[in-house]
């Protein structure tokens, strides 16, 4: 039993003994194939997939969409901006001029007439018959006056003459008589409502049947074509504008949409609670689609600054607290991003003026500047012009 055990610990030993030996000697020649300048190569395993960097799977060749517009040699215009109202060139509440009832309504609202039109009408009965007596009377006291004028036309001086006929219309009646029978046309005549100016029916306010009395409101005519609207300027800006200047409106009720107009008039009193003062756009309404009382925001046309070289404001980034932008440099919409530092001059709301400076680089007309998609971009990347950044998936992830 005895011999069997020493027999298996000699060979368990030996074992030990050449697998360090072994390993020693991969050990040294590593080290030597190492030291005689050999390199060590990473195989992938077979069936297996490489793997590879970020920066590898990022190609910075890919071109970026981005988008652009062109440097353009223009006129600055500096505007002024405030809120506004929109209001009807011209305006009249009708109000019952007699009393009675109503017999007829012609219009309904916002329908457009004509000046003159008749709109509605009262119950003349009664100022026909009144007509009719005032006639009447004029009639009787023709008849007197001419029975004591019957030979006056036989009397030579003219003098007596003309006092003649005074006395014989006063005691006649006649001077009178005329009166009350223009009166009496006169308020036949209100019995019909006319449009004072052409334009639309707002607010109609009466009924056929209905009563009304003198001073009743009957409805509005509204001149909508052109129509204006009304702006509070600062006093410290009024000085800036002047009449016959372009305006820039845009509604709350139509967004997206850009009107045009022209600065009407300018009011030369300051309000003294809001130091404002009031500047009247007009603006063409011919299909009426403006109404009296639309919020507006309104951009007014206050200094003007000739042959300025101009590149929109989203071309204009901050880099290390420095004023810069991307020019585009290349061919069929495909190209590079060139950064230039830039020195920036005066500025409206979509435009930013590019000032030369020997301390920093110039764009030139024709030239293209980024303008969107070039936030994070470095120089010289690789970009694609497209018309939106949106549309062409933005950035490459």
């Amino acid at each position: 039993m005895t011999a069997p055990r020493r027999l298996i610990a000699i060979s368990l030993a030996v074992v030990v003994v050449l697998s360090l030996a072994g390993g020693i000697y991969l050990r040294i020649r590593g080290s030597d194939e190492t030291d005689s300048g050999g390199s060590s190569v990473a195989t992938v395993p077979e069936g297996g997939a490489e793997q590879v960097s970020s920066a590898q799977s990022f190609s910075t060749s890919v071109a970026i969409p981005v988008e652009g517009a062109m440097v353009l040699r223009d006129t600055l215009v500096i505007s002024v901006s405030a809120a506004a109202q929109a209001a009807a060139e011209k305006e009249a509440k009708l109000l019952a001029q007699v009393q009675g009832p109503i017999t007829r309504v012609r219009v309904r609202e916002n329908q457009v007439v004509r000046a003159g039109q008749v709109l509605l009408e009262v119950d003349s009965t009664e100022y026909a018959l009144r007509v009719a007596s005032a006639e009447a009377r004029v009639a009787q006291a023709r008849a007197s006056y001419r029975e004591q004028t019957l030979f006056d036309d036989q009397i030579e001086d003219p003098e007596v003459r003309a006092e003649r006929d005074r006395v014989a219309r006063a005691k006649s009646g006649l001077d009178e008589a005329e009166v009350a029978l223009k009166q009496a046309l006169l308020e036949l005549e209100r019995t019909q409502v006319r449009a004072p100016f052409g334009g639309r029916v707002a607010n109609l306010m009466v009924v056929t049947g209905q009563w009304v009395s003198p001073q009743n409101e009957l409805l509005t005519i509204v001149d909508l074509d052109p129509i204006k609207v009304e702006v509070r300027v600062l006093e410290a800006e009024v000085g800036l504008l002047a009449p016959g200047r372009g305006a820039s409106i845009s509604f709350a009720a139509f967004p997206g949409e850009t009107f045009i107009g022209r600065i009407a008039t300018i009011n030369p009193m300051v309000a003294q609670d809001t130091r404002t003062a009031r500047v009247t756009v007009t603006i063409a309404n011919r299909d009426g689609r403006i109404l009296p009382g639309m919020y507006a925001r309104v951009s007014l046309e206050a200094r003007k600054f000739p042959n300025r070289v101009l590149v929109p404001r989203s071309a204009i980034l901050e880099r290390d607290k420095r004023t810069m932008l991307f020019v585009f440099e290349g061919e069929n919409n495909i190209g590079l991003a060139k950064w230039r530092y830039v020195t920036a001059g005066l500025a409206n709301d979509s435009l930013v003026e590019i000032l030369p400076n020997p301390e920093t680089d110039m764009v030139e007309p024709g030239e293209w500047v980024l303008t969107d998609g070039h936030y994070t971009l470095i120089h010289d990347a690789h970009v694609r012009l497209v018309e939106s950044v949106r549309a062409a998936g933005g950035r490459p992830q």
